[in-house]
C-alpha cells in the first residue's frame, strides 16, 4: 500500500466513520467502500493499482445492495459512483473524498426525483380510485336531472350549442385526451357552456376528468379567471398558467381525459396542456404559430 493510499484510507474513515473503506478479504489491492449517509445501503468493491494515484482506482462492482434496498438501487449507485470517479479523478491526485462527496450529491438529487415521481403516481392512482367510486352515482344523478328536464321542458334552458373548437385526440398508454375551447364573455357563460357540454355529451359526461380553465376581461378594467381540476390534482392550475403564458383572454378550455388503466405520472400534465394548446391553435388564438410556419417556409425557399 502506497503512503498516499494509506493516508487517504485513514482520512476517509476519520471523516465518514470507521469501516467506510476497509480491505477486502480476497485481495490485498481490493477494498470495500460503504457509501456514507442514510440515503443508500450499497457497498462497492474498489481496486487500487500499485501506481495509484498516478492511475485511477477501478470500480469493480457492487459488494452488497443492503437488506432493504429497492430493486435496481445497487446498479444505480454503482453507475453514479463510476461517473463520479470519472469526473473528479486527476492523475497524481487522490480522489476518493471528492468522488464520495460527488456521489452523495448525485444520489440526493436522484432519490429526491424518484420520491417525487412515486408520490405523483400514488396521487394519480388515488385520484383514479376516488373518481371511479363516484362514476356510477354521478351518472345516475345526471340521468335523473336530464330526465326531469325532459319531462318539464327544462332542456331548453341549456341554450344553443357552444362554438367549440376541438383539438386532435392525444392517446398514450390507452388514455385519451381531447381539448375544446370557446370564446366566452362572462364567468356565467363559461359555467353554462360547461353545463351544456356535460348535459349533452354522454361520452364527455362519463369521462374520468373534465379539467377546465377560463380567463375573461370584464368592464372597467376588471378581469376574471378560474380553473377546476375535476379530480386531477393541479391540472386546472397548469391549464390556467398556460393561458396566462399565451396571454389568452375571453376564452375557456375544457380538457377531457378518459383513463386507460395505466398510470402516466407527470407525463399526463404535458398531454393535458398539449391538447389545450392544439385547440387554441386550431381556433386561431395563437398567431405566433402561423408566423413560425411562415418563417420556416421562407427559410426553405418555398
Amino acid at each position: 500500500m502506497s503512503e498516499q493510499l494509506a493516508d487517504e484510507l485513514e482520512a476517509v474513515n476519520s471523516i465518514y466513520g470507521d469501516g467506510t473503506l476497509v480491505p477486502a478479504d480476497d485481495s490485498p489491492s481490493t477494498y470495500i467502500l460503504t457509501l456514507p449517509g442514510e440515503i443508500t445501503e450499497s457497498t462497492l468493491r474498489l481496486q487500487f493499482p500499485p501506481a495509484y494515484p498516478d492511475e485511477p482506482p477501478v470500480v469493480l462492482g457492487t459488494h452488497s445492495s443492503g437488506e432493504h434496498a429497492k430493486r435496481g438501487a445497487a446498479a444505480r449507485d454503482l453507475a453514479l459512483f463510476r461517473d463520479a470517479v470519472g469526473e473528479v479523478y486527476e492523475p497524481g491526485q487522490v480522489c476518493l473524498f471528492d468522488a464520495i462527496e460527488q456521489v452523495k450529491e448525485l444520489l440526493t438529487a436522484v432519490i429526491t426525483a424518484e420520491k417525487e415521481d412515486d408520490e405523483e403516481e400514488e396521487e394519480e392512482a388515488e385520484n383514479e380510485k376516488r373518481v371511479s367510486s363516484y362514476d356510477t352515482a354521478a351518472a345516475a344523478a345526471t340521468h335523473d336531472v336530464l330526465s326531469s328536464d325532459s319531462q318539464t321542458g327544462g332542456g331548453d334552458t341549456l341554450g344553443p350549442e357552444p362554438p367549440w373548437t376541438l383539438s386532435v385526440p392525444l392517446i398514450e398508454l390507452k388514455s385519451t385526451f381531447i381539448a375544446r375551447c370557446a370564446p366566452v364573455s362572462s364567468p356565467g357563460q363559461a359555467a353554462q357552456y360547461l353545463q351544456h357540454l356535460l348535459a349533452s355529451d354522454k361520452r364527455v359526461r362519463a369521462a374520468t376528468h373534465n379539467i377546465t380553465a377560463w380567463r375573461i376581461r370584464g368592464p372597467n378594467g376588471t378581469s376574471f379567471q378560474d380553473c377546476d381540476d375535476d379530480g386531477e390534482t393541479a391540472a386546472g392550475g397548469r391549464l390556467l398558467h398556460l393561458m396566462q403564458l399565451m396571454d389568452l383572454w375571453d376564452t375557456m378550455v375544457v380538457v377531457t381525459r378518459w383513463y386507460g388503466g395505466q398510470l402516466l405520472g407527470p407525463r399526463r400534465f404535458a398531454l393535458i396542456n398539449g391538447a389545450a394548446r392544439d385547440a387554441f391553435v386550431r381556433a386561431g388564438l395563437v398567431k405566433e404559430e402561423e408566423n413560425k410556419q411562415e418563417g420556416r417556409k421562407k427559410k426553405g425557399g418555398k
